[in-house]
């Protein structure tokens, strides 16, 4: 035993699997940076491609915005299955690497669409590859960290999600504006902004496959199907936490959808409708508006992990969703998305957001059967992909029919409800230890 611990590497006081080194460690958590960097900026600057590229009406961008969200998430379902498997064959590193270089296909493809159809294969093209760096991230926490100290690696993990967020936000937002700033069309700054940033994406494929650990870790061939998988979970969702946590997932990527979509559209419509600005402009706005959003979600986020460790899971749980339902629900009540009261209900939405990401994934570690943590698992992260396609077109079709704040108000409900849900089975449950205590 002591031999095994003594063989062990640390990093930032993570004590690390045997074989794995600081460098693993680093360019892990640049894949980590990189991933939500990329996840922020994609569907953020597509306001720019919608508006001024290809110069659709607006009362069409938020059903188009949601329906390539939808299109976008239904590959990254389909192939997720696939590039797991794959990195049993071929190792983590190699697919993470042709994850990030298939990312950078499709952002390049995005910089010289012209008409809409090009606009689905370049969203299908950068899905697959965030659906290969994906899956690789959550297989390689697995490989790379020990058991004991798998709960602060993630939260490193959070940490630099935060950044690349905020990278996005206040910078790579602002990239169609400085293009045109320099004389570029508006053709050209498309072509400049997805370019540059397909080079980014394909420098960090490079150090992908220069810094992760070559080989596997672990041995996945006892891998159970998917669809004994799906069985499993479902089982196990008769039990009502387990039942919440699914739940309580498909809110938690919903609501993350909802702002990574429609928010930056919303600030671009207004922007460009009421004040007379460029989209360019409008979208560099809206992203130091959703800057403090994402510095919200940064800086809660350890708060959160205490008060899950504190607090008896399920309330913990109900305490993220009330702060949502605050934070989407006030959005009913808004016009200006730059103004204080915005900036106030992005606060709470980005508390919200990471908030009920830790808790309900806190809840699930903790009601998961150990013999079936992989089914239960399975079906949370599926619950959460389903959450996506509902805030997607829900969302979208809400956003052009009835208000710009639409799918925050319809998520805010949500979070309402199943806030709800939560305290009864809280209650429900201090009952039945009163019962047999």
């Amino acid at each position: 035993m002591n031999s095994t611990s003594a063989a062990q590497s640390v990093f930032l006081g993570i004590r690390l699997n045997n074989g794995v080194n600081r460098q693993h460690m680093i360019t892990f958590y640049l894949s980590c940076y990189a991933t939500i960097m990329l996840a922020t900026f994609v569907p953020q600057v597509q306001p720019f491609i919608l508006e001024e590229v290809l110069q659709l009406e607006a009362s069409r961008q938020g059903v188009v915005s949601g329906n390539l969200n939808f299109w976008g998430e239904i590959v990254i379902i389909a192939s997720v299955g696939f590039w797991g498997g794959l990195s049993d064959r071929i190792g983590r590193r190699t697919v993470t690497t042709m994850g990030f270089l298939l990312a950078a296909a499709g952002i390049l493809l995005y910089g010289l669409v012209r008409e809409l159809n090009g606009l689905w294969l370049a969203r299908g093209v950068y899905a697959l590859g965030i659906a290969a760096v994906t899956t690789m991230l959550i297989t390689l926490m697995a490989d790379y960290a020990d058991d004991a100290s798998r709960g602060k690696a993630t939260g490193f993990l959070g940490v630099m999600n935060g950044l690349g967020a905020m990278t996005a936000a206040l910078f790579l937002l602002k990239l169609p504006a400085i293009f045109q700033a320099r004389g570029l069309s508006i053709n050209e700054s498309a072509i400049a902004t997805y370019g540059s940033m397909a080079g980014v994406t394909l420098l960090v494929g490079i150090a992908m496959y220069l810094g992760l650990k070559p080989g596997n870790n672990r041995d996945f061939s006892d891998r159970t199907p998917l669809l004994q998988q799906m069985r499993e979970g479902l089982a196990e969702g008769r039990r009502p936490l387990v039942a919440l946590a699914y739940v309580s997932s498909f809110v938690a990527r919903g609501n993350l959808a909802v702002v990574g979509t429609f928010f930056t559209l919303w600030a671009s419509l207004y922007g460009t409708r009421e004040l007379g600005m460029s989209t360019a402009d409008a979208l560099s706005k809206g992203g130091a508006v959703l800057a403090i959003s994402y510095a919200a979600s940064l800086f809660s986020a350890p708060i959160f992990g205490i008060m899950t460790d504190r607090l008896d899971r399920t309330t913990a749980l109900a305490v993220t969703l009330a702060i949502g339902a605050v934070g989407y629900g006030s959005t009913l009540f808004l016009s200006d998305p730059f103004g204080v009261p915005a900036i106030i209900c992005l606060i709470l939405i980005g508390m919200a957001e990471v908030g009920c990401i830790i808790t309900s994934g806190v809840l699930i570690a903790e009601q998961a059967p150990e013999k079936l943590r992989g089914s239960v698992v399975g079906l949370f992260t599926l619950s959460g992909a389903v959450g996506i396609l509902i805030a997607s077109v829900v969302g979208g079709y809400l956003f052009d029919h009835w208000l710009k704040t639409g799918p925050f108000v319809f998520f805010g409900a949500i979070s309402a409800m199943v806030c709800v849900w939560a305290l009864m089975l809280r209650l429900s449950i201090r009952r039945q230890q009163a019962d047999t205590a």
